[in-house]
């Protein structure tokens, strides 16, 4: 299956938003207390987190940005007797290992992801569309979805009709940076330099909850290992600003952006300043760039200025 068709924010505990091949069946459960759920999954985690490993010999911590982690492939593995390496660091004990809290529904949740290294790229924001090679899996192991969309970006976050991805990857993959550069093969393949490498433990209330396929049951936590490769711009509402300028708290959080406070975030909102002009309209030097046209000279441009209302 395809993480476009699946890694998308959960809209309604009524309608079903997962989809993966057309001849998996797909079913919606009576939802259970999210609080609850959320202390199994965390215990479910943190045991997971405590009992194994992964190869982080196989990692140069003395040389991040090298062609030989380039090329790195995160494994993990239980620590036991039988796989001979009872002394090895569990990822819990592991200072790669962070953690970060994510906000859903009133309910706190603790974000465990492993950041091996940031990246050297472009710094990603969550209104952006991203291009990863990733692999997701349940904490028993099993796969059920994995890709390289380097070329063809997905969107993080959810607008519309236009699907995202679940809360708790994209909040994983926004502490991550892309790659820098890359090196073409010849033969039409290539290989890409100093990007984002991590993965991310994800409790299912900011991952697919209550829904389930063939694949994830209900209330799944999951793990997605990734490598962040690229980020495009998006423009939700076509108005020539970059979704992620219209973040103008810097928050992280573009939902909480709305100048005419119309109800809609500036982000999916064609006239910002509800002063009748179209946002992409006061561009008034034609340059393309609304954000820098500010005719009265009050230090506000005139897409936010509703008392500016020039129009090219």
């Amino acid at each position: 299956m395809k993480l476009r068709k699946i890694t998308f924010a959960l809209l309604s505990v009524l309608v079903l938003t997962v989809a993966c091949k057309d001849d998996e069946e797909t079913v919606v459960l009576e939802e259970r207390d999210k609080a609850e759920v959320y202390a199994e999954d965390i215990a479910e985690i943190e045991e997971f987190l405590s009992t194994h490993t992964y190869n982080y010999d196989e990692f140069d911590f003395n040389n991040l940005y090298s062609l030989g982690n380039d090329a790195y492939e995160i494994v993990f593995d239980t620590i036991s007797a039988e796989n001979n390496n009872l002394d090895a660091i569990s990822l819990l004990d592991r200072p790669e290992l962070m953690s970060k809290i994510v906000t859903e529904d009133d309910i706190d949740y603790t974000l465990y992801y492993l950041n091996l290294r940031e990246g050297l790229g472009d710094v990603v924001h969550s209104l952006d569309a991203v291009g990863v090679l990733y692999e997701g899996s349940l904490l028993d192991g099993e796969v059920f979805d994995s890709a390289n969309i380097v070329n063809a970006p997905f969107n993080l976050t959810n607008v519309g009709s236009t699907f995202g991805v679940i809360t708790g990857f994209r909040e994983a993959l926004i502490e991550f940076k892309t790659r820098d550069s890359f090196t073409e093969n010849g033969d039409g393949t290539y290989v890409n330099h100093n990007f984002g490498i991590g993965a991310a433990f994800i409790p299912s209330g900011i991952g697919y909850f209550s829904n389930v396929t063939t694949s994830i049951s209900a209330y799944s936590p999951l793990i997605f290992k990734f490598d962040l490769l690229t980020r495009l711009d998006t423009d939700y509402d076509g108005d020539s600003i970059p979704s992620y300028l219209e973040d103008l708290d810097g928050d992280g959080d573009g939902s909480n952006d709305d100048t005419d406070e119309d109800g809609f975030a500036n982000y999916v909102d064609n006239d910002d300043d509800n002063d009748g002009v179209l946002t992409t309209n006061e561009d008034i030097d034609g340059d393309g760039d609304p954000t820098n046209d500010d005719t009265d000279g009050d230090g506000i441009p005139n897409y936010l200025d509703s008392d500016s209302t020039e129009s090219n």
